[in-house]
């Protein structure tokens, strides 16, 4: 059985490669938007994924480890090509598609966060925790836009998230970790 550094090291190298995906493919999607919030909105969260990226990456380096090359170009590929179809599909498919990835990103960081818990690297996991917050404010953002489109009532919506504030305590925790959480939202200035 894996150790609990080895599952974590796992789990970034998919990170590190999903975020550049979800990153190139809300650079398309953004462009395909017409000037405005939700432009904005999208590039600002392309720009987010970008930073995890980059931090994931710092992580993988402190571990000892270094991304996945055969995972990198499989998800380069598939960021790019989400970027281009976000140019055709219409504005529904990837609000939709974004909103669904971003639900299951919400816990790979979890996930993540438990095994750096585990594995001894408590600085990891509080930072892993907060890009797990993240990504549910992406979700959220991407879930109030697909409830407004009539699509939603045909197309059931993926799972909620559990609450944001719940997001540390989804895995039982330690009882001396758990009196050192803090369920306060993060201020959107302190997200990039």
């Amino acid at each position: 059985m894996p150790s609990a550094e080895q599952r974590l090291i796992q789990i970034l190298r998919a990170a590190h490669a999903g975020e550049h995906a979800a990153a190139l493919a809300y650079h398309g999607h953004a462009r395909s938007l017409r000037p405005g919030n939700e432009r904005d909105m999208v590039a600002r969260i392309g720009a987010e994924e970008t930073a995890h990226r980059a931090r994931v990456r710092e992580m993988l380096s402190e571990l000892g480890a270094t991304p996945a090359p055969h995972r990198e170009f499989i998800f380069m590929l598939i960021g790019r090509t989400l970027s281009a179809l976000c140019h055709v599909s219409g504005w529904f498919a990837p609000m939709y598609g974004a909103g669904w990835i971003e639900r299951r990103n919400i816990q790979e960081y979890v996930e993540a966060e438990r095994f750096a818990r585990e594995a001894g690297y408590h600085a990891f996991a509080d930072e892993l925790l907060i890009m797990a917050q993240v990504e549910w404010d992406h979700e959220q953002y991407f879930r109030a836009c697909v409830v407004r489109h009539w699509l939603h009532r045909i197309i059931p919506l993926w799972s909620n998230p559990p609450a944001r504030a719940e997001l540390g305590f989804i895995f039982p925790l330690h009882p001396k970790e758990l009196s050192g959480k803090s369920a306060a939202p993060i201020p959107p200035t302190a997200r990039l």
